[in-house]
């Protein structure tokens, strides 16, 4: 997966934020799933690695294991130069959909956004894995999780790989007719892959084996894209250019 031939592919991963999610036992499960697939991985537990553009362009991968902190400017800015460019991003539950709630253009980036999760942990609820032809989702079945159930505000641009049902538990959400809420999504942020599970609590969640297994295939998923498209755009151009379309989060 390297930029060059029989190199091993680059992943970081950066921990933090809100403990209660356990980033750092969270972040070391990801580290051995890549570790197994070859990859060299650096993992780090500050977002001032997110301060140098040009190393994160040169990574297959970056992995936001970080719950509710603030990030500069400046640093989103980075991430989404190198996403852009064709390095994966993939992650789990607040991790990537609830790191950093004033930062609209992380949100667009990541494609959704947590605002609730109706009932708090231990809600029992079904996985539902969608109609799609995408092989991240090959061969897995509908299952069963008690946990978390998070209720996002979604990218409609994703392609959505598991649903779950709302309402669940009763709340001001649930006089609304039914919905099917994303829980695992692809999208494209420039020629780069993102990947997102919603799944993830804690590490007894990311531990169940189907959700570990969806989240290596979105791992690996997400890190095949530079492969594929290095650091140049679908057009053939560099896929570097300064995105400008949210004016109030750029610097």
């Amino acid at each position: 997966m390297g930029e060059q031939t029989g190199a091993a592919p680059k992943a970081l991963i950066v921990w933090g934020g809100w403990l209660g999610h356990q980033p750092r036992e969270v972040a070391e499960i990801f580290r051995g799933l890549l570790v197994s697939e070859g990859f060299e991985v650096e993992v780090s537990d500050t977002l001032a690695s997110f301060d140098d553009g040009d190393k994160l362009k040169s990574l297959d991968l970056i992995v936001p294991v970080w719950t509710m902190g603030e990030i500069a400017k400046e640093q989103v800015a980075n991430v989404s130069q190198a996403v852009q460019a064709g390095v994966g991003l993939a992650g789990c539950h607040g991790g990537m959909c609830d790191s950093f709630r004033t930062n609209v253009d992380w949100q667009f980036m990541t494609g959704g956004q947590w605002v609730a999760h109706p009932g708090n942990d231990g809600v029992k609820y079904t996985v539902n894995i969608a109609n799609t032809s995408s092989p991240l989702m090959e061969g897995l079945d509908d299952f069963v999780v008690r946990s978390e159930q998070y209720y996002m505000h979604v990218d409609p641009a994703v392609e959505v790989l598991a649903t779950t049902r709302f309402p669940t538990v009763p709340g001001p959400h649930s006089l609304n007719k039914a919905v099917d809420m994303p829980v695992v999504w692809t999208k494209r942020w420039g020629v780069g892959r993102v990947f997102y599970c919603s799944l993830g609590h804690q590490t007894n969640i990311v531990e169940m084996p189907p959700v570990k297994e969806i989240m290596r295939r979105g791992l690996l998923w997400a890190a095949e894209g530079k492969t594929k498209y290095g650091l140049r755009g679908a057009d053939g151009r560099a896929g570097t250019g300064v995105y400008s379309g949210m004016a109030d989060n750029q610097y």
